[in-house]
């Protein structure tokens, strides 16, 4: 099987101004080619860094992807990073030059001698056309590995790789299938998950499953390796009964869902109705909802009643419960989420109030602490949490776990 490595090039990127976002989308496509990725590199313009880490990348891989660094600047060096490690020269492509020419003449731009320099390859380098900038790629094979070098704009690099690196990708294939089923879990820890598990995250199984942790959602992937189609389906098959027979109700979606898709889906399926205060989360919540493209189906009011004031005219609060519990409380939270079912004749409602921070926590209600209350047509259920870290993270961690409760109300009432 095949191996492949990506490197990503450019100042912007370590320096933290630019996200890199292609060694990802990268990484994803590859494995439609059963062509798993075992090192990504971040690096800096330096000719002598870029030589330095292709000799690595080849020491690990048989396929590496480089981006970035193919501009018409000064610090576009990659072309001769690459060539300084093959061991060539540079050569002036004189087709090049006129396909960048005619594009600037056809954009109506003037072209620089500065653009020259894209014009430039190492020896024996198959030239890659762009067809949405300026900056060619170019394929070179040395030393039994194969390097893919192409822009860092990201819509240039992915219409450059869909177009020029999938079809070598399909020649070189060995008919290896990979394929890979994320599952999405929350409410437990990356411990106690792992301890559920057991023996699945064995090292040397097949499946191999895997485990990565962000903002309190934790994804397990089966990553299934078989000769066909077939067999590795069965192997993803049995992984994730396993692992629903394990976890149950902590798993809340599969592959790209996140807890506003499945939740839009469940009220959809049910022809259920919801309604959104919040407080500390400003809005939040209601912007995950709508997110999704048809929330108009099942979403039909939200408030965000951040002071005391808004609580008490928009949602009915009661301002003696304010005044004798404080606006942070399970007894508001709970008013919250029940004014806002009756105002809106919705089927659900949900409230959060809570302190987000960095200031306004006591010894008694600290910074983090959030009540979050869930109202049906039988009753009203409120629970109290703690969260920690920055504000931001509070607030998010509040919204799915708001998410999360409406969740597994909905499929209890379901059944």
């Amino acid at each position: 099987m095949k191996k492949a490595c990506i490197i990503s090039v450019g100042n912007e990127l370590i320096s933290g101004d630019v996200v890199d976002t292609n060694s990802s989308w990268i990484a994803k496509r590859l494995l439609k080619f059963s062509v798993p990725v075992v090192s990504i590199f971040k690096i800096g313009d330096d000719v002598a860094l870029i030589s330095d880490t292709l000799k690595r990348a080849a020491e690990q891989a048989d396929i590496i992807i480089v981006t970035g660094g193919l501009g018409p600047t000064d610090d576009d060096i990659t072309r001769n990073g690459i060539t300084e490690f093959i061991g060539e020269d540079l050569y002036f492509d004189d087709l090049a030059w006129q396909k960048i020419e005619s594009y600037f003449k056809r954009m109506g731009w003037v072209c620089s001698d500065k653009n020259k320099l894209q014009a430039w390859f190492p020896d024996g380098a198959q030239i890659i056309d762009n067809n949405l900038g300026t900056a060619p790629g170019f394929k070179v094979d040395f030393d039994g590995k194969i390097i893919f070098s192409m822009p860092g704009v990201p819509s240039e690099m992915k219409r450059m790789f869909a177009e020029s690196v999938e079809p070598e990708l399909e020649k070189i294939s060995d008919g290896t299938v990979i394929k890979v089923k994320k599952v999405k879990l929350f409410g437990k820890g990356e411990s106690t998950i792992a301890e559920m598990l057991g023996d699945l995250m064995t090292r040397d199984r097949n499946p191999l499953v895997n485990c990565t942790v962000s903002c309190g959602v934790i994804t397990l992937y089966i990553i299934a390796t078989a000769k066909n189609e077939q067999d590795a389906q069965q192997l993803i098959d049995s992984d994730l009964k396993k692992l629903q027979d394990i976890f149950g109700d902590i798993i809340f979606g599969y592959d790209e869902q996140q807890f506003e898709n499945v939740v839009g889906d469940l009220l959809r399926r049910t022809g259920k109705t919801l309604a959104i205060a919040e407080s500390c989360t400003g809005g939040l919540i209601s912007k995950m909802i709508t997110d999704v493209p048809g929330a108009s189906e099942y979403f039909t009011f939200g408030w965000v009643t951040y002071s005391n004031q808004a609580k008490i005219l928009q949602l009915g609060v009661d301002d003696e419960t304010i005044n004798k519990y404080g606006a942070v409380s399970a007894e508001v939270a709970g008013q919250m989420a029940i004014g806002a079912k009756a105002k809106s004749g919705s089927d659900y409602a949900i409230a959060v109030t809570g302190i987000a921070g960095p200031d306004g926590g006591t010894e008694q209600k600290p910074v983090g602490l959030v009540y979050i209350g869930i109202a049906d047509g039988k009753n009203c259920d409120v629970r109290e949490f703690k969260f920690s870290r920055d504000r931001e993270f509070i607030r998010l961690r509040t919204a799915q776990m708001a998410l999360n409760l409406l969740r597994l109300k909905v499929s209890l009432n379901v059944v």
